[in-house]
């Protein structure tokens, strides 16, 4: 399994809030909730996200409250995977739980920049920086979270077994 995009990047303590304001929380609809990603940090998001690209932040990423909104809107937005410095564990739970492949990297968080073209492959753990020229290895996946990844979410893993 491989992801391959343009990075979108920010900071430490992205909180869930800021992914998916509150305000938006009164729908279900994925499409709906996507349309709002990221919109209080970077009201450009959703005109320049395109299906594939990298999402990259720093540490704790997702902190803040225990809704699965936030790695929804993310997932529908377009984005492949979320590379970070540490995530909050709600959040890499709901993460997983819904379908969205994230990988913890301090050096990829740290060297990683906007705009850079990453590829990931999830069965070894390597993240490719083309712009870069350079390599940073995560822990890849076990067999068994890839193919939740891969099912697009628990649930729909469980429903296919």
């Amino acid at each position: 399994m491989k992801a391959h995009g343009t990075v979108h990047k920010y900071g430490d303590n992205v909180d869930t809030d800021v992914i998916i304001p509150a305000r938006y929380l009164n729908t279900a609809n994925h499409a709906e909730l996507a349309s709002h990603c990221m919109e209080d940090i970077d009201k450009d998001f959703v005109s320049k996200v395109k299906k594939g690209d990298v999402m990259v932040g720093g540490a704790n990423f997702g902190c803040g409250s225990s809704r699965e909104h936030a790695p929804i809107a993310i997932k529908e937005s377009g984005i492949s995977v979320v590379i970070a410095k540490t995530f909050a564990r709600i959040f890499y739970r709901n993460a997983i739980n819904i379908g969205l492949a994230i990988l913890e990297c301090s050096e990829a968080s740290e060297k990683i920049a906007c705009g850079d073209d990453v590829e990931v492959d999830f069965d070894t753990g390597l993240i490719t920086n083309h712009t870069k020229g350079e390599t940073y290895k995560a822990q890849p996946f076990p067999p068994f979270i890839q193919e939740i990844i891969t099912k697009g979410g628990l649930l729909k893993s469980i429903s296919e077994n």
